[in-house]
């Protein structure tokens, strides 16, 4: 499954690690993503969802 938010489709960012000789290799930056039961359309379902998304409730969670 892709790494994305379901609610705001926040994905990966990459950049560059800087070693110490300032060499630059490509790496990831990963979204902060939580996999929860969400109600969807009646139905609860399990999907990727970021912590800033949780925090500010646009999502419901299924009990």
């Amino acid at each position: 499954m892709a790494k994305v938010c379901h609610s705001c489709g926040k994905k990966p960012a990459f950049g560059n690690s800087r070693s110490h000789s300032m060499v630059a290799t490509r790496r990831r930056f990963d979204p902060n993503l939580q996999k929860v039961r969400i109600q969807d359309g009646g139905r609860s379902r399990r999907v990727y969802v970021c912590t800033r998304c949780l925090k500010s409730n646009k999502v419901t969670k299924a009990v």
